[in-house]
């Protein structure tokens, strides 16, 4: 019978396949071609994860967009420049008026 982990698929007790054991690269001495193939599955990892990390940061960048462009908007569209300065100009007209009526009056 072949040792546990060479290439034996799963176990024989539970049916279940090894899981790989966790280690710590900078307190165990690992030879270079170990540290090699560590990249190297590293890199495959984040090769299949990439496009839907990117996928997903499209949409999260969309949405935020949207969002800016919506408040934005909506800043504009309720505050008019036009409208806020025609009130100042009536509120000036009348403040005139009142000033004259209490120069000529008495």
């Amino acid at each position: 019978m072949a040792a546990p982990g060479a290439g034996d698929p799963l176990d024989a007790k539970s049916g279940q396949a090894p899981l790989a054991q966790r280690i710590d690269p900078t307190r165990e001495k690992l030879t270079p071609e170990q540290l090699q193939f560590m990249r190297q599955v590293q890199l495959a990892q984040w090769q299949k994860t990439l496009p839907q990390l990117r996928t997903r940061n499209i949409v999260t960048g969309l949405g935020i967009g949207a969002v800016v462009l919506a408040i934005y908007g909506y800043t504009f569209y309720s505050v008019s420049q036009e409208h806020f300065l025609d009130e100042l100009e009536d509120e000036v007209k009348a403040a005139r008026a009142r000033a004259r009526e209490r120069a000529s009056g008495p």
